[in-house]
């Protein structure tokens, strides 16, 4: 059996790691940050008045409570519009190479207007937003101290949102307390640790934000039958080549974060973990092996972003 071969190898995983060694890296403690932006960022990613409706904001598919995802395997916009797309996890987004399942947007900026500008999500142009902030007094005088003199422009805030949304990482794992040699894994963890390189889970889910760093075929082994098609980076590119290929989504904090896959059509970590370790690296699971990986998960759930404060809201 898979997972008895590797047995033997726990008690070198139990002990503190050689983070060179290692192919996933801890998120640092804390990264830089311009304060007075970010917090002006929160205002306005809380905010419905950037929706066309006054009733959809940034928050509403990216849940503090739910990891920073949608709970619901699509996105509720403006007037009820229903879209097609699990909105995935703004935390730790800063560490991604692109954004968006497929890769759409080169950074958070570009990412901020997405949703404000889609006619599905948010609706609501660039020009209809400065005219609205500007009619606030708060609002101009945060922009002013941020920006300097002159009209606030949807730039500005895109700029505001994404400092925010760089501000939201979650350090101190338990894993990343692990990785620093500050804690031990119990013998399942490291177990489920073992299976998750063993298996081949390593070789997309990697890095500092295991996973967020490359594209990669959903079916790459097995193709699956059961997931909505679109949203992939043939939607952006065109080429038959990148059918079925999506941005390798982050596991940080991934016990928060259901439904999973692209069209949120797993609706727990179990399932999504089958249909993987099946449909892209070609075995099927045995409970053992589904309980001991789904602990490993587990340790990857970190702090909550300092930036929401207790009461995660402005």
């Amino acid at each position: 059996m898979r997972s008895a071969r590797l047995l033997p190898l726990l008690v070198a995983l139990l002990a503190p790691p050689v983070l060179a060694d290692e192919p996933i890296l801890p998120i640092p403690r804390s990264i830089p940050y311009d304060h007075a932006k970010a917090e002006l960022g929160k205002r306005l990613f809380f905010d419905p008045r950037l929706s066309s409706d006054g009733k959809v904001a940034c928050v509403s598919c990216h849940n503090p409570s739910h990891g920073g995802a949608e709970p619901r395997a699509h996105s509720l916009g403006v007037y009820r519009r229903a879209g097609t797309i699990n909105a995935p996890t703004v935390y730790n987004a800063y560490f991604n190479f692109r954004q968006f399942w497929n890769g759409r947007a080169k950074d958070l900026q570009e990412q901020a207007g997405g949703p404000i500008h889609n006619p599905v999500e948010m609706d609501l142009s660039a020009a209809e937003v400065a005219r609205r902030l500007e009619q606030d007094d708060d609002y101009r005088a945060r922009f002013t101290a941020v920006y300097g003199d002159g009209p606030i422009t949807f730039d500005h805030a895109a700029d505001a949102i994404a400092e925010f949304e760089k501000a939201l990482t979650t350090p101190n794992a338990k894993f990343d307390r692990w990785l620093r040699g500050e804690g031990k894994l119990t013998t399942e963890e490291a177990a489920g640790y073992l299976l998750f390189k063993s298996l081949g889970c390593v070789s997309c889910h990697n890095g500092i934000n295991v996973g967020g760093n490359s594209y990669q075929y959903l079916g790459a082994v097995n193709p699956v039958t059961d997931v909505a098609a679109g949203g992939d980076l043939y939607a952006r590119t065109g080429d038959e080549f990148d059918r079925n290929r999506y941005k390798v989504p982050s596991l940080r904090n991934i016990e928060l974060t259901a439904p999973y896959l692209h069209d949120g059509s797993r609706a727990t970590l179990e399932e999504a973990l089958a249909t993987m370790a099946y449909h892209n690296l070609g075995f099927t699971l045995s409970r053992q092996e589904t309980r001991r990986l789904s602990a490993f998960l587990h340790t990857l759930t970190g702090d909550t972003p300092a930036i929401l404060g207790a009461e995660q809201a402005p």
